[in-house]
């Protein structure tokens, strides 16, 4: 069983790294709006404080992230954004050391959560190694639209790994959440990584086969940028139907951002 530790140390590290964008910001600057309609700063910060919080009762209080689901199921396409305006509402300086608090208790029960553990989410179930990963990917890309809205640029890691392997991972949660029925054949993937490593997945003499930045492919799965607008190569039919609905993130497929130029 693979050792959960690697990806909550980079969990952490990508949070401490957003920290630094907002830890210092204006009043002013937490409501300037964010690419995702409707979101400022401070919702995007309160979303990610509010699933950290979900996170963590998932982990060390099921009951009560039973009740927190069964709450959900009676607002099931409003209690996303509910909970990031609850947040939002907060003054800055709360917020902020909300998130901090959470996501600190969370790292904790992490890695001191039992050998083999499963917990439950809004999802299918997830491993401690599964939990810290989608951590991982919604701070990295709630963390983007950030950055974009204060001008502030994020040079990309290799902890976008985490986010690529899942990213293969959901591919036959992609096609099954858009009706369609997966490929029986499992798919090359080879990424280049930012460091320069290559990423590889998936059997060398597979037909269908993805190729590109591992930064693209995070962007792709992530919904944070159009496939137009990314240097991602698809071999075969059913890949270059995959890289038109991939996503990585549990619930219903999102509607992703135009292409450049374009309105959402």
């Amino acid at each position: 069983m693979a050792d959960p530790t690697p990806v909550i140390d980079d969990l952490c590290a990508e949070s401490d790294e957003l920290d630094l964008i907002v830890a210092e910001l204006e009043p002013e600057q937490w409501t300037l709006p964010t690419p995702a309609p409707g979101w400022t700063v401070a919702h995007q910060i309160a979303h990610l404080a509010w699933t950290d919080h979900s996170s963590l009762l998932a982990v060390t209080d099921q009951p009560a992230f039973s009740r927190a689901v069964e709450a959900a199921l009676t607002a099931p396409g409003d209690f996303v954004d509910n909970g990031a305006e609850e947040g939002a509402r907060k003054p800055p300086a709360q917020l902020l050391a909300d998130w901090r608090t959470g996501r600190a208790a969370l790292a904790d029960a992490l890695r001191t959560a039992p050998e083999g553990a499963r917990f439950p989410w809004y999802g299918p179930p997830m491993s401690t190694a599964s939990m810290a990963t989608a951590r991982l990917m919604e701070t990295w890309a709630h963390g983007l639209d950030v950055a974009e809205a204060l001008g502030a640029v994020r040079a990309p890691s290799d902890r976008l790994r985490h986010i690529v392997r899942l990213g293969v991972r959901t591919r036959d949660y992609a096609f099954g959440v858009h009706g369609l029925t997966p490929p029986f054949e499992d798919f090359r993937v080879e990424l280049t990584a930012p460091s320069g490593e290559t990423w590889a997945y998936g059997p060398d003499d597979a037909t269908d086969r993805v190729s590109g930045p591992a930064l693209d492919f995070c962007l792709l799965v992530t919904q944070r940028a159009h496939r137009a607008d990314l240097a991602l190569r698809a071999e075969g039919e059913d890949a270059d139907r995959w890289l038109d609905i991939a996503q990585a993130f549990a619930g219903p497929p999102g509607k992703g951002r135009a292409p450049r130029g374009e309105s959402a």
